[in-house]
């Protein structure tokens, strides 16, 4: 008799969560927990920034690459193990990551100087593309198919819940124990999820499929160049576009270039870019980079119009800040439910159209009515964000191969962390010329409410022609 959620003859057997059993809720608990350490990774770190720099006597320069290495390691391997996944077992990988987290997570704490605390970071990176690449992947093999948007909407809650934890979090334990204690927190949860994840999660299949071959050495080292050239592009020189970025730019392009090329000539690719014919596929990857950068947009200049715009005091900031990411975690599971019930095509534009009317009350609001208006937008924008991707994921990944599920979603996540990359510069450059200022972070508070204006007014329009393109793939399909 085959277990649940077994392979056999690189046959798909029945998801074990065909029958919710207690085992299957333990599963998604911790694939739950792994997306939301690897979220809180993030987050946490930024808060300790100015604690690093005195610790380790250096520059903001030097110590930002604390983050930085960690969403490098991330943006740039998080396809190549989805991929690797697919050949070596999701299960086994699965639990390296978390070892790999959970054991960098250990070592930066102790980390004695500041480049071995950077080099503990990218381990940790790894570790936490792992997690967030075979969570999704595995939601296909531990719940069954009209459940996916429900488990898509979980995974969603946990990551927002990680990103609005950190900041708090990560000032308490600075406050009382030191900044070791922002990675230490990390090793008790990183153990559970382990137990959690060897325990519950369906086991591999005891051989590849022969189609699978071998692993892409070469497509994966110039992915990770090219990424790593477009990322260190938008995100070196904090907005000041030099030949350095250029540069990165040009060589991000050919390395895209030869990458394409490589691809078409491998046995084994490390993505089939017959792949993107797939209208699905193409259009959720392209969705989801767009939203990601409108997202990003509030996180960049959301912080700059509440205190020069609004006069905010930083704890007020703070608190304003978390007010997204609470809605997002509340709201996300519901989000899932509604996927469920309703087609994830209809929810996508719905999202979006939410979104879009976020963006315009982010854009006029606020002028009228401040800290209340900005509240309000946020309140409109967050819901929509989270019913977009339960509705992308869950269109995305519902009917992937098993053989396919760990690289698409890396792409799924990789398409995300690119939008997040290039709102961050884009967006924060449109904030930057809108204000007119020499300086922004001493400009005029009219400068900077007609920042916020222009910014999110592009933001809105993005968000139309992101409706435009879900709309016109959905006619496609039909």
């Amino acid at each position: 008799m085959t277990k649940p959620g077994i392979h056999v003859d690189g046959q798909e057997a029945i998801p074990a969560s065909a029958v919710q059993t207690p085992s299957v809720r333990w599963a998604l608990a911790g694939l739950s927990l792994s997306m939301l350490l690897s979220s809180l990774g993030t987050s946490i770190a930024n808060v300790g920034l100015p604690n690093l720099a005195q610790a380790f006597d250096g520059s903001f320069g030097q110590v930002q690459w604390v983050v930085l290495a960690y969403l490098l390691a991330i943006t740039t391997l998080i396809v190549s193990v989805g991929r690797l996944s697919d050949i070596a077992g999701r299960r086994r990988l699965f639990l390296i990551g978390i070892v790999l987290f959970t054991a960098a997570s250990l070592l930066c704490g102790v980390a004695p100087t500041l480049p071995l605390l950077i080099a503990a970071r990218v381990v940790q990176g790894l570790g936490a593309a792992i997690m967030m690449a075979l969570s999704m992947a595995f939601v296909g093999e531990t719940v069954p198919k009209e459940k996916t948007g429900s488990a898509m909407g979980l995974l969603g809650t946990m990551s927002a819940i990680g990103t609005a934890l950190g900041p708090s979090l990560g000032g308490v334990l600075i406050s009382r124990l030191g900044w070791p204690a922002i990675f230490f927190v990390n090793v008790p949860l990183g153990c559970l999820a382990l137990l959690l994840a060897h325990r519950h999660l369906p086991v591999d299949r005891r051989a590849a499929s022969a189609d699978l071959g071998g692993f892409d050495k070469l497509g994966t080292l110039l992915l990770v160049l090219t990424l790593a050239a477009y990322a260190l592009a938008m995100t070196i020189g904090r907005g000041h576009f030099s030949s350095l970025n250029i540069a990165l730019l040009l060589a991000a392009a050919i390395g895209a270039g030869l990458f394409v090329l490589a691809e078409t000539r491998a046995t084994s690719p490390l993505i089939r870019l017959t792949m993107f014919r797939d209208a699905v596929l193409s259009t959720g990857l392209v969705l989801n980079a767009m939203v990601s950068t409108v997202m990003m947009t509030t996180l960049v200049v959301g912080p700059f119009y509440l205190s020069r715009g609004l006069g905010l005091n930083e704890a007020a900031i703070g608190a304003v800040m978390s007010v997204g990411p609470v809605i997002s975690a509340l709201s996300g599971v519901l989000a899932g439910r509604m996927v469920d019930r309703w087609s994830a095509s209809f929810i996508v534009v719905v999202g979006l159209m939410l979104m879009v009317a976020g963006s315009w009350a982010l854009a006029l609001i606020p002028a009228l009515f401040g800290v209340a208006g900005y509240i309000a937008a946020v309140a409109v924008l967050s819901p929509g964000y989270q019913l977009f991707q339960a509705a992308n994921n869950t269109a995305v990944m519902v009917d992937v191969s098993a053989s396919e599920r760990g690289v698409v979603s890396g792409m799924l996540n990789l398409a995300r962390n690119l939008g997040l990359i290039t709102g961050a510069a884009v967006m924060g450059a449109v904030f930057a010329l809108a204000t007119a200022a020499i300086d922004i972070t001493t400009a005029r508070a009219e400068a900077v409410a007609n920042g916020m204006r222009v910014t999110f007014a592009v933001a809105a329009v993005l968000m139309m022609a992101a409706i435009a393109v879900a709309v016109v793939s959905r006619v496609r399909a039909r």
